[in-house]
Order: structure tokens, then sequence, then C-alpha cells
């Protein structure tokens, strides 16, 4: 069993995960440059469930990147954190957890991943998290692979917008359709096609462009519009 620490978190090499069934890793982000795998530990050792903790560290300057992995020894173990902790305050600091299923959050190569079709989402509402987002279109969509809501980096604050990634192109046009307009939360969100664009060099983005002003974040390999 891996233990909670930089050397700890092998689960990537140990657990493969087929589907979203058995995935049971969770990516944590918006991590301070203080918080450490100890800090993280005791914020979910009374679960007792927690097989390895690592955050993901720059490999030249040893600095935190700002985020990490918790792997837990089962989905159903890692999909209770999930529900209880995600949105709620951090122990100690006047943030939130930001946690999302690991094969959504960080991009990596599954050995199912194939053509990844997007939809940006808007007018959503404050208190909608990834997750929520996710799910909304997942019970309708088995397809989604996952969904990203757009926050402040200052504040933490969801800026009302974010995108969903689905698998199946058929089930990403259909929910163009079909989920516009549909509440999540409190709002009826507002649903607009994603063009993908080729790009170049190592860090890849996508960018919203929304008026004259355009908003980049990190996510997938590839570039997308928004018109």
């Amino acid at each position: 069993m891996a233990t909670a620490g930089p050397q700890g978190g092998g689960y990537h090499q140990h657990h493969h995960p087929m589907t979203l069934e058995e995935v049971r890793t969770l990516w944590i982000g918006d991590l301070q440059y203080w918080f450490d795998e100890n800090y993280l530990s005791s914020c979910f050792a009374h679960t007792g469930e927690v097989v390895s903790i690592k955050i993901i560290r720059n490999k030249i300057t040893g600095q935190p990147e700002g985020y990490g992995f918790v792997e837990f020894v089962s989905h159903a173990a890692a999909e209770r954190v999930l529900q209880t902790y995600n949105g709620t305050p951090m122990p100690g600091t006047e943030q939130n957890f930001r946690l999302n299923w690991a094969s959504f959050g960080i991009g990596e190569k599954r050995p199912d991943a194939g053509p990844e079709h997007s939809i940006f989402v808007g007018d959503l509402a404050p208190d909608v998290t990834d997750y929520l987002l996710q799910e909304t279109f997942r019970s309708q969509y088995p397809s989604v692979r996952g969904a990203k809501v757009v926050t402040d980096p200052n504040t933490g604050r969801s800026k009302g917008y974010g995108f969903v990634k689905f698998l199946d192109e058929n089930e990403r046009n259909r929910a163009m359709t079909e989920m516009n307009g549909v509440f999540c939360s409190t709002r009826p969100m507002r649903i607009s096609a994603a063009t993908p664009k080729k790009t170049t060099g190592f860090q890849q983005q996508y960018a919203a462009v929304k008026g004259q002003q355009q908003v980049r974040i990190s996510w997938g390999r590839k570039q997308v519009l928004f018109y």
C-alpha cells in the first residue's frame, strides 16, 4: 500500500481505470503553496479509506503546481468524499475543497481515450461545481468525459460558465439541443458550440471568447474557441 508523501501516490502504475466506475482517485485543485501531503492526509484521515496522496510539483523548481491526487480504496469511497467535501471549507483556510475525478481533472491518457467533443455552458448558478455540472449531463449522456466550471483565479468564485466534454459526437450534438434551457441548480443553462482549433506548444488551453474578453483555461490537448 502506498503512503502519503512525495514518494506515495503510485496509483498511476498500479491502477489503470477503464471506466468511470473503476476510478478511485480524486483530483484536488486550487491548493495553496503551503499545502503538503501531511495537510491533505489530515483532511481525509478520519475516513480510513485513503491509499495515497500526492501533490504535483514542478520538476525543476520543486514548487507545488497547485493540484494533486488522493487515491481511495474503492470508487465508492472516493465518490462519498467527492459528494461530501466538494465545495466545503478546507480546515484552517478561507477556501473550499475543489475536487473532481482524477481521470477528468488532469487530461491524462486513458486506455479508452478517443476524440473529445466539447460544449460551452453559460448562465451557471454560483453554486454549480465541476461535479454537479458533470453529473447533470452524465445522467443523460453516458459518454460524458468530464466538466469544468471556470473560476476566478483570485477569488475562486465561479465566473458563471464552463465546459462539458463528450466522447460521443452524437451525444454532444443531442445535448446542445436537449439540454439548452434545462436547469442546473437554480438557473437554466445556455449552451453553445465549441469549435476545435489546432495549437502548438507544450501547454495547450481552451479559450472562451466572450465579447471583447478572452479567457483561457488549461484543459485537454486542444484549444477551443467559443463564439
